[in-house]
């Protein structure tokens, strides 16, 4: 049996150190904790959170740091602390639980369990005493141990029929193909919970919902919904111009508490920001906007400035950043007047007219900055507010900041790298560029298992979790991305073996994926497997739009029909099918996708120069393909016998086996896509 000790000393994990001295007996996930709950015959109590998750600090201070409430835990329980963003696989299954349970999701995750890991009950924060019509944490506590001895057949029970559910959750739902009026269909249900005003979906709190406005923004193509892109293009300009984005250090938050996305929970997510500017590149390609190009650099600027891990030559990005400092939560972002007032004298009745610094504050007796005047056309004045930040962003980084995740994820790096590869339409490029290969080489040579196998979390020389699928997804993706801006064959080669090595360990028979391996060894139910997007794109999402691509760039059947059968494993559920946006995307892109093939030396600066009219499209389904001669791609590929005209770099539009007549200059490659 393990000591009766806190065990996480010795964890990867920041979320997990942070509980490292709590006076609970914590240990990590894993057989020897299962084994424990056995032999003491006591049922198990798992807390799952994140390190930016501000309930999860609260919930920690109110009663994991309680001398009384960690002595009634480590008595009657045995306690395990799970990083969710480590182990998203148990935090799926026991998320999926609770929802079974008709509770509703959220971190802190708090679920009790028998001792062989069956969930019997949970829910998410509880006080430390009853309010808000909720019992308190120790009132759980007693009740739970109460019924685990007077009822513990009927807890087991429940465990029983939660993990069949979880089972049934998990088989594939077979169904037929994602057509067009499906795509349609669920666009059109987006749409209509669509906030006219303040743009996004639904009510507080808000989200950004990323892979919903890709799909969005995908659908503005296929179908020419011009309701779709401007609903795309509203979310982006309230983000841009709300409190949840940084206005001083960029960046930006979770979500908002309200429905105008002024009040952030301040935490800042590597995925989130990943996701939007993609959306910020892809928007700025169709209709140059100058707030998109300002709020992507400044992005960019605080992913390199905060985010970095490693040195500058090779880095990659952290998780996250906390949303609690020591003066409370949001102390680090947040402003008075007369805090303004003495920074900018002169200058401060401009800046807050501009970013609605009330004298009374606009939250809790403080100011979250938010851009509430439109740009003036004003250069000077625009120069004299950036002015103001500049002063304001000093003043700030004197403050205690906001703690850093600095674990490394495998797939949170494969969509910020995605992301920088694809910014061909902002002016700093080049500086994404450089990052995305950086990082790529990073995560492709240093989150590596004693096997060489991928894994989804590194920190500090330690290997953390093992891979899944959202791992290899994410950055086979992010090397076709590579492979696309660079022309280099070696990115293609290792998204080839990266999807191959995808199949083999979580494919099955009827072409769906597990989240999992087929070797992993501590999962306390089936093995997970679902479609859906949440706030980060599914695996099988990503994986699809990878065999969409390898297909269109190849030409080779196989991998047509291994994204046929991935969606086809997925589409049974036709009424859960509006939660897998990404897949339904992938779906459209295997059908339209158009391939730009460049051929020419690419050295030659004309060959650059349309291989850049091809990446700056705002049309998701473009491919590029890069050829010398037409003779360096098999006979399949769409670029096999395209050549230069009369010595000079020729642009070419295909799709399928049907390409168009060369073009020679960007002018024309730009117009025959604009056409298509």
């Amino acid at each position: 049996m393990l000591p009766a000790a806190n065990l996480l000393a010795d964890a990867t994990s920041p979320y997990l150190l942070q509980h490292a001295h709590n006076p609970v007996h914590w240990r990590q996930w894993g057989p020897a904790a299962l084994a424990e709950a056995r032999e003491r015959d006591r049922p198990i109590l798992i807390s799952i959170g994140y390190a930016a998750c501000h309930w999860c600090h609260v919930m920690a201070h109110e009663s994991f740091e309680n001398e009384e409430t960690a002595a009634l835990m480590n008595k009657l329980f045995v306690n395990i602390k799970v990083d969710r963003e480590e182990r998203p696989d148990i935090d799926h299954i026991y998320m999926t639980a609770l929802h079974a349970l008709g509770e509703q999701g959220g971190w802190p995750l708090t679920m009790f369990l028998a001792p062989d890991g069956s969930p019997m009950f949970g829910g998410t924060y509880w006080p430390p005493e009853p309010r808000w019509g909720r019992p308190s944490f120790r009132q759980i506590l007693h009740a739970v141990d109460k019924a685990w001895a007077e009822k513990r057949q009927a807890l087991l029970s429940q465990g029983d029929n939660l993990k069949a559910f979880l089972a049934e959750m998990s088989a594939p739902k077979g169904g037929g193909a994602v057509g067009p009026d499906d795509l349609s269909a669920i666009a059109a249900a987006y749409l209509r919970q669509v906030d006219p005003v303040h743009g996004g979906l639904g009510a507080a709190p808000k989200f950004p919902n990323a892979p919903i406005f890709r799909f969005l923004w995908n659908e503005a193509f296929r179908a020419s919904d011009q309701a779709a892109k401007a609903a795309t293009r509203k979310l982006l300009v309230s983000l841009c111009q709300g409190g949840i984005y940084d206005h001083l250090g960029g960046g930006f938050a979770r979500y908002s508490v309200d429905a105008e996305w002024h009040v952030p929970h301040f935490e800042k997510m590597l995925y989130d920001n990943a996701q939007i500017f993609e959306l910020l590149a892809l928007a700025h390609a169709d209709a140059p906007d100058l707030l998109f190009a300002e709020r992507a650099e400044e992005t960019f600027g605080w992913l390199m400035r905060e985010m970095r891990v490693g040195d500058k030559r090779r880095f990659a990005f952290a998780a996250s950043q906390d949303a609690d400092q020591a003066g409370g939560e949001g102390s680090y972002y947040t402003w008075t007047a007369e805090e303004i007032d003495a920074a900018l004298g002169a200058d401060s009745a401009a800046f807050k007219a501009a970013y609605d610094v009330r004298p009374e504050g606009n939250w809790e007796d403080r100011n979250v900055l938010r851009r509430t005047l439109a740009r003036s056309g004003d250069g000077a004045a625009e120069a004299r507010l950036a002015e103001s930040r500049e002063k304001l962003f000093a003043l700030r980084e004197k403050r205690p900041k906001p703690a850093l995740d600095d674990k490394i994820l495998a797939d949170w790096n494969g969509l910020m790298i995605a992301a920088l590869a694809r910014a061909a339409s902002f002016a700093f490029a080049p500086a994404c560029l450089d990052a995305a290969r950086r990082a790529f080489a990073f995560i492709d040579e240093t989150l590596r298992d004693d096997q060489g196998r991928l894994v989804h979390a590194w920190r500090a020389g330690r290997v953390g979790a093992a891979g899944m699928l959202d791992d290899y997804a994410s950055m086979a993706r992010a090397a076709l991305a590579l492979f696309e801006a660079t022309g280099e064959r070696a990115y293609f080669g290792r998204a080839v073996v990266l999807v191959e090595e995808a199949q083999d360990r979580f494919g099955d028979a009827d072409g769906s994926f597990f989240i999992t391996a087929r070797d992993a060894a501590d999962l306390p139910a089936a093995r997970p497997r679902h479609a859906h997007d949440g706030a980060t794109p599914s695996g099988v999402g990503l994986i699809a739009e990878v065999f969409a691509r390898l297909h269109h760039l190849t030409g080779e059947p196989r991998w047509r029909r291994d994204c046929e059968r991935l969606i086809a494993a997925f589409a049974g559920g036709r009424e859960t099918l509006a939660q897998s946006p990404l897949l339904l995307a992938a779906a459209d892109f295997l059908e339209r996708a158009a391939i730009v093939v460049v051929a020419g030396d690419p050295g030659d600066a004309r060959a650059t120069a349309l291989a850049e009219v091809a990446l700056a499209s705002p049309d998701p389904a473009i491919c590029l393909l890069r050829t010398v001669d037409g003779a360096d791609w098999p006979e399949t590929s769409p670029a096999h016998g395209r050549v230069p005209i009369d010595g000079a770099p020729a642009g070419y539009l295909c799709r399928g086996s049907t390409c168009s007549l060369p073009v020679t200059t960007a002018e024309s490659l730009g117009a025959l896509i604009s056409r298509r």
